[in-house]
């Protein structure tokens, strides 16, 4: 029987419009946490199969992401429903939200996917260098996940 070697990888981007026009992008690997892959492996074999992870969030804290983390450290507002992204055939699938002028305003340092709306399992968590999101600006995230 051959071994099988399944690797998943994870990036994220950051575009954030600022009212004026000009563009900031941000564009980090970000690390599948403990609990995310537990939650990969439900999805997979339980058959009672967990919520899928379908929420972003981001939030204003900058300590270091470790595989034990079970949320973000200082969420910013609500957790939002993303767009999935996936063509059958590929290695990748993407979830992407923009959070609209109004909507989480002020330093955002860290994002991660969670599977619920409240409490849920967060699949991964990525921090960053300081983006500030001024009241009329837009942020859009994107986090990919592929496999090899």
């Amino acid at each position: 029987m051959e071994n099988l070697n399944v690797k998943m990888h994870g990036t994220f981007t950051l575009t954030l419009v600022k009212a004026n026009g000009e563009v900031e992008v941000t564009h980090k690997d970000n690390l599948i946490v403990n609990a995310g892959f537990d939650l990969i492996a439900d999805a997979i074999f339980n058959s009672t199969r967990p919520n899928p992870a379908k929420y972003i969030s981001v939030g204003v804290d900058l300590t270091p992401v470790a595989a034990t983390q079970t949320a973000l450290v200082s969420q910013l507002g609500a957790r939002e429903i993303a767009t999935y992204t996936h063509t059958a055939g590929t290695k990748t699938v993407e979830l992407t939200y923009t959070f609209t002028a109004g909507q989480c305003t002020g330093a955002i340092k860290e994002a991660g996917i969670f599977n619920a709306l409240t409490a849920g399992t967060m699949l991964d968590r990525v921090v960053f260098p300081v983006v500030n999101k001024g009241a009329n600006d837009t942020l859009t995230v994107t986090f990919t996940l592929t496999m090899s």
